[in-house]
């Protein structure tokens, strides 16, 4: 007879759940009648084996086989980014860190959101998230939050040069995502293009010469998703700042400070401090918070557009508010983190994959993968790092998977990059592989 030993009531391995009574427990009775009896009793084993294995309590196999089994309240699926690609536009951009998950969890209530629990009367919208923004650019002496930073500068034209001049360099007016162009979208506010200097050199004097009475501002738009290089000249932000016009700069990434590892992107704080009278930027990409809009800049050029009617119809929700704020407090975000990972740590978890997929008898090897910023963020830089190589034919089964994993192919071959992929969720990465491996191997004819 077997004699229990110390530990074994405090090790949860011990006290793992029969199948039999996991499939008949209430809870499950919904999902008995719409999912096959095969692939429920799939997801209950392989709850099961996260027990066994220590990543998952007994008293959570039920709610585990639920979330990941039964029918979801919404169409997008989850999905793990082994691309490389930290900013990905078409994956959902930036990942939202734990403190901004637990903030959407809160505004999805009743909230103060623009109501003082003090007096019982209307309070101004979303200070916590202005006041989180100010904190981190101190430059600035107001801010206002939009939707994107389109509407930022749709906002900025209209309340600033509505039926006037923007003066901006040819080589500025950009297209933007989904064939949307600077040009189109400024014109559309009832303002009119003022065109400076040519494709690849703008200087001062061309600045100089074309303002007059009815400038409203001069815009100056980092390109963000291209680089022109050889013969060229720009005009830097500190000296349009002297023209005596208001100076309007879209940086575009929404880097609030400079960033180490991010040398030649602009930031609002360094171009506030240049002179620009308003600085627009993204809310989500680099700053790594809710898709949104940031306008920073004068006190009274941000009233102004606060004030204008089309703000109303700009203006964000509580759940960005909330997002954005619990992002600007955190120490760090996903997409920082991503940005920042060190090659060897990288590397070693890799390794660590390769050997676990290898342990299975499937044909993987380690190789280097450079990452990108992506989203238009700083388009000539790379990221070093490695991935683990697959047969090509991996990629789909990969990416119908629950959750499903993106992966990048490349010369007939599927890599699987662990940057954008916290090292938690690694466990998760080898059984998307090892589900895709069993079905390759029952679907190929050989």
């Amino acid at each position: 007879m077997a004699v229990r030993g110390v530990g074994d009531e405090a090790d949860p391995r011990r006290r793992v759940p029969r199948t039999d009574a996991v499939l008949a427990d209430p809870r499950l009775a919904g999902l008995r009648e719409r999912v096959r009896p095969d692939a429920l009793k799939a997801s209950v084993l392989s709850a099961l084996d996260r027990v066994r294995s220590g990543e998952l309590g007994p008293d959570r196999v039920v709610d585990v086989v639920l979330r990941e089994t039964g029918e979801d309240p919404t169409s997008l699926r989850p999905l793990l980014n082994a691309t490389g690609v930290v900013v990905h536009t078409n994956l959902g951009r930036a990942p939202l860190g734990e403190d901004a998950v637990r903030a959407l969890e809160i505004a999805a209530g009743y909230v103060d959101v623009e109501y003082d629990v003090a007096t019982g009367r209307r309070a101004r919208r979303g200070r916590g998230a202005v006041d989180a923004l100010l904190a981190r650019v101190p430059a600035a002496g107001d801010a206002l939050v939009l939707n994107n930073g389109a509407a930022a500068l749709v906002l900025a034209a209209t309340a600033l040069a509505g039926g006037r001049e923007i003066v901006v360099s040819r080589g500025e007016l950009v297209e933007i995502g989904d064939g949307f162009r600077i040009p189109e979208l400024l014109e559309s506010t009832g303002a009119r293009l003022r065109e400076v200097g040519t494709t690849n050199r703008t200087h001062p004097a061309d600045y100089r010469a074309a303002i007059g009475p009815d400038t409203g501002f001069v815009l100056k738009v980092h390109p963000s998703n291209f680089l022109v290089r050889g013969f060229t000249s720009a005009v830097p932000v500190r000296e349009l700042a002297g023209l005596g016009v208001p100076v309007v700069a879209d940086i575009g990434s929404g880097l609030l400070a400079p960033h180490p590892s991010l040398p030649d992107e602009p930031d609002a704080a360094s171009w506030l401090a240049d002179g620009a009278t308003l600085v627009i930027a993204s809310g989500d990409k680099l700053l790594g918070g809710p898709q949104c809009g940031l306008a920073l800049g004068e006190s009274a050029i941000v009233q102004r557009l606060r004030r204008h009617s089309l703000a109303r119809a700009l203006r964000v929700d509580k759940l960005t508010l909330a997002a954005l704020e619990a992002t600007l407090r955190a120490r760090s975000t996903p997409t920082g983190e991503a940005i920042t990972a060190a090659p060897d740590v990288l590397r070693h978890r890799a390794e660590e994959l390769s050997r676990r997929l290898a342990a299975a008898e499937v044909s993987a090897r380690v190789v280097a993968s450079d990452g990108l910023v992506g989203g238009g963020g700083a388009p000539g830089l790379t990221l070093p790092g490695w991935a683990v190589e697959l047969p090509e034919a991996y990629a789909l089964p990969l990416r119908q998977g629950r959750p499903g994993l993106v992966a990048r192919i490349e010369q007939g071959r599927c890599l699987v990059d662990l940057r954008c992929i916290p090292s938690a969720r690694d466990e998760e990465v080898v059984r998307a592989v090892l589900a895709a491996t069993d079905l390759i191997r029952g679907t190929d004819p050989g």
